[in-house]
């Protein structure tokens, strides 16, 4: 677990699952050691935001010998708590709901999806690729019942806030927001929004500046 009292850049904290994922690519390649240099160019980030990031934590490599995989493999595993699978409610079971649904977190990942609400659902609940979903008059009820703690939110923006605030109440303490408002809640809990139109909006910025330097 990332202990805050070593007041990690956010921007650090954000690459570490990547960090983690590229690191599982090179073990099941069978490499037992890469340098900065490599890891920068699977993962197309500047050697030295890695070596910046990675001080953050201390003496992880040796210069001259770079890192060694299976190192950076458990020291990132238990870091980010990968060896601890954590429950996920999925709230709104829409098209992108379903597909979140499909996706078996689980394998690749230390979160995944056990229940998951509605207000379409029949009263008497349904099965989804294997998971449980209920109607949406269930949620805090089922919540509470099952301690769930994180919550990932694929709702209508009309009411994302009302949401939010049932979730908050029954002890959520973290959300992962996919409706395109900003969601309004205590300190206590981790908001991150993925707004999928500003992203679209933000590539298409970057795509066409990117032509325009071109031809420069």
């Amino acid at each position: 677990m990332i202990d805050e009292t070593w007041k990690i850049p956010q921007a650090t904290t954000r690459r570490l699952p990547l960090y983690y994922r590229f690191l599982q690519n090179f073990a099941n390649a069978n490499k037992t050691r890469i340098s900065s240099s490599e890891l920068s160019e699977a993962m197309k980030i500047d050697a030295a935001t890695i070596r910046r990031d990675f001080s953050h934590f201390g003496a992880l490599g040796r210069k001259g010998y770079g890192y060694d995989v299976q190192y950076l493999l458990d020291f990132f595993r238990k870091t980010l708590d990968q060896d601890e699978v954590t429950d996920v409610a999925l709230i709104g079971v829409g098209s992108l709901g379903t597909a979140f649904l499909k996706y078996n977190f689980h394998k690749n990942h230390n979160t995944r999806i056990v229940i998951a609400f509605d207000p379409r659902t029949p009263k008497e609940g349904m099965i989804n690729s294997g998971i449980p979903v209920y109607h949406s008059d269930q949620m805090t009820e089922k919540i509470k019942e099952q301690g769930i703690e994180l919550a990932i939110l694929t709702v209508p923006a009309d009411v994302a806030q009302y949401v939010t605030n049932d979730l908050v109440d029954v002890g959520i303490k973290g959300i992962l927001n996919f409706s395109p408002v900003r969601l309004s809640a205590p300190d206590s809990v981790r908001v991150h929004t993925i707004d999928l139109s500003v992203e679209l909006q933000t590539l298409v910025y970057f795509m066409k500046n990117d032509v325009k330097q071109s031809q420069l």
